[in-house]
């Protein structure tokens, strides 16, 4: 095996990590979106919904 097969079976391996990694934590993420960037992961449990006017 020569050096240059060696470094894309390691590249390919490491993005294939790197891919599963992305995937597996956006499944285990139950709050917020996938991006697990915390702006979306506020909590809207004790807000009041307005009451809408009946005409």
């Amino acid at each position: 095996m020569d050096l240059q097969l060696i470094l894309v079976i390691l590249l390919f391996v490491l993005a294939s990590l790197y891919a599963g990694r992305l995937v597996y934590r956006s499944m285990i993420n139950k709050k917020g979106c996938a991006s697990n960037c915390g702006k979306c992961a506020a909590d809207f449990k004790e807000m009041k919904l307005p009451e809408s006017k009946s005409n």
